[in-house]
Formats: structure tokens, sequence, C-alpha cells
């Protein structure tokens, strides 16, 4: 005979109860080496620095790519809409948000379809800039708590082919993607939510008057992209610069009202609006605040560096528009109102009202009003802060 044992409900509870408590005390000591999620304890961040050309996003990049934390690349998107002959920005941003992909998973395989076939780490769009591409293991040249001198990059870092990038990628908390060529977030919404990523979307804007000045200084640089922004349309030479302004801002707003008004429950604490002008004016407090947005520690060696760059003597020029020197950064914020003409003012404050109004910008009614330094143009904003606006029939 096998003798029975009989457990009361009570007992049970109580195992039950135990049980619990036990697994508590498990996560507990756990999350100390790890946490007690679904996601694997090592796993990247990814971020995008989303942004429009000439808004300061070289800066902000350079932010990112000197952080002993980050592997960065430049506008790798610059490849498809170079590779694809006269397309539209509609057409290409498929294939742009599937490159984003691969390159955030560290393959970077995906470049083979638009480098030349003996292709050199060189082959890359701006690669110089990335110090991830300068350091070990794919260059011994810059160590990675040290910053990277882009000309001695460029001289003894080029090798054939990506096999060193593509493991460099692999040896990163943190793979940070800087990109001028979206419009709209609806086609990022796959890499929001592939649980093989956890992507940030930092979107840094500038004031469009600012804007406006810094293109007309590098024109010349921007006419083949201007074509994929206007869809391939023909304005009279006078109005190209108008007419993607008139986008950029649109766009803005898109991607703001999209993230902040009606988010998707995927985009939850996953969107930052950052604008240069606060950059300028308080660097360390807003750059810290973006680190941890992404979770990323400043050290002070960043800091120093940060303060040289945004406090030096330089005001900017056309032949500096990728480069990163040191330059007075509140200046150089304020430059548009001394020689953008205020007939340029009014226009690109009709065309971009609803952005400015938005984003913070105040406008101005008269040149004299445009040339007084001591009117300040920027509304204060509130810390960032992630809110749902609730459904009308919670309302």
């Amino acid at each position: 005979m096998v003798p029975r044992c009989r457990v009361g409900f009570s007992t049970v509870l109580l195992l039950v109860i135990l049980q619990g408590a036990a697994m508590v005390l498990f996560c507990s000591w756990y999350v100390q080496i790890g946490p007690c999620d679904s996601r694997p304890p090592n796993s990247k961040v990814h971020v995008l620095l989303l942004s429009s050309w000439r808004s300061g996003s070289s800066f902000l990049g350079q932010v990112f790519s000197q952080h002993p934390s980050v592997f960065y690349l430049m506008e790798p998107a610059w490849h498809v809409w170079t590779k694809v002959q006269k397309p539209g920005a509609r057409v290409l941003r498929m294939a742009v948000r599937d490159l984003l992909r691969s390159l955030f998973r560290c393959d970077l395989s995906v470049m083979d379809a638009y480098l030349p076939e003996d292709h050199n780490v060189s082959s890359l769009f701006m690669w110089s800039h990335s110090r991830a591409l300068c350091s070990p293991p794919a260059c011994p040249l810059t160590l990675r708590d040290q910053f990277s001198n882009q000309t001695q990059c460029a001289q003894r870092c080029d090798v054939r082919g990506l096999q060193k990038v593509q493991e460099a990628c692999t040896t990163y908390s943190h793979v940070v993607l800087k990109e001028v060529r979206f419009f709209e977030l609806e086609s990022l919404y796959p890499l929001l939510q592939d649980p093989n990523l956890d992507l940030r979307i930092i979107h840094l804007v500038r004031d469009p008057r600012a804007v406006m000045r810094s293109r007309e200084e590098s024109a010349k640089a921007f006419e083949r992209d201007n074509a994929v922004v206007l869809e391939q349309r023909s304005p009279r030479a006078a109005e190209v610069q108008f007419q993607v302004m008139q986008e950029i801002c649109r766009s803005h707003v898109r991607i703001n009202e999209r993230a902040v008004l009606k988010p998707p429950p995927f985009l939850k604490g996953r969107y930052k609006m950052v604008r240069y002008e606060d950059i300028a004016r308080n660097p360390l407090k807003e750059i810290n605040s973006v680190y941890e947005f992404v979770g990323l520690k400043m050290s002070t060696l960043l800091e120093d560096w940060i303060y040289t760059v945004t406090h030096g003597k330089g005001k900017g020029s056309k032949k500096e528009a990728f480069q990163i020197t040191s330059r007075n950064a509140a200046d150089v914020s304020q430059a548009w109102r001394s020689t953008l003409p205020h007939s340029k003012v009014k226009r690109v404050q009709e065309l971009c009202k609803g952005a400015m109004s938005l984003l913070g910008y105040r406008t101005v009614n008269s040149e004299k009003e445009q040339k007084r330094l001591d009117v300040d143009l920027l509304v204060p904003r509130e810390p960032y802060q992630f809110s749902w606006i609730p459904a009308k029939s919670q309302q």
C-alpha cells in the first residue's frame, strides 16, 4: 500500500505564496546582473538622429560619434538617393528604411548593392566622421576613449571591404545612424515594432530662417537632393530653395504631430524633439538630456570637448558644410538675423508659419525687429514629456 498524503487548500495557498515570494527575491537578486524581462541583458540601443539639411545634425552626430559606447554612421541613405536615377523621396523611403534595419543589426552586406564591386571603407559616405571606424577593431589609430582626427583617419584607416566595420559594430552598446532623408514616421513603424531593435528617435529641428540662410551658402551641394525632395519637379531656379523649405517644414510638422499628438503605442517613450537653438544656448544641459534619453553617460572629457566646439571664435562658412570646428554656437544660431534679406525672411515665415508655431519660433514683423538681437525669437519649451491625448470617448 502506498501511503496517501492529503494536502489542504491552506497548505497549497501557502506554497503558492512562498513560490511567488521566491521569484520576487530571485528577480531582485538577478537584476544586479541582468533584467528580469524578455530583453537579452546585452542588447543594443539603436538611435536614429532624424533631422534635415543644415540643421546642426553634423554637430549632434559628432556628439554621439565621439562617445566611446557609440558606433556611428553619417547619412547612409545618401547611397540610396544617389544610386537610383531620378527618383522621388516617396519611392525611396522603403529602401532607406530597410537599409537602416540592416545597419542597426550590424549587417553591412546590405551596402553591397550601393557600393562599387571592389569597395573600400572610404566608399561609405563621410566615413572618417565616425570615430568607431577610426578605432579598434576597425582601425588601430584611435583608442575608444580618445577623440578621432578625421584627416589622420582618412589617411590611415581606409582598408578594402567592410568586414572590420561590421566587426566593430557588434562591439558597441549603441548604434547611431544620422539621417536627413525621412519626411514622415510611418515608414519607420516596422523598425519601431521589430522586437530585435530598441529604437529611439531624436528629432532635431532648427529655425527655418536659419536653415534657409545656411542652405543658400551651400546651394550647389544640395542640387541633387532638392530634385528628390521635390519629386523631380522643376520650378523656377529662384523658387527651388523656397519649395524645398516648405517640404522640410511640412515634414517636421508631420513627424512631431504623429509622435506627440497621435502616437501609436509602440512610440511611447521613444521620441524626443530637440531644437538646435536650445543646444546652442545651453549645450551641456541639452546634450546631457539627449544622452539620458538613449542611455548614455556624460564624461568629463566629453564635457570639455563639447564646451570647446561650442564656444570658439569661428562663425562658420560654406567651406565647413560638413566639418565640425570650434565656433560660437550661440552666434551661429543667430547669424541669419543680420545676413538674410528681410524679403526672404518674410517668405520663409509665410511658407513655414505652422511649423514655426508648433516648434516654438516667433516671427518678425519688420527688418528692424529682425536685426534687434535683444528680441528673443525662441519660445521657451517645457521639459520633455511624452504625453497621451485621450480619445474623444474618454473626454
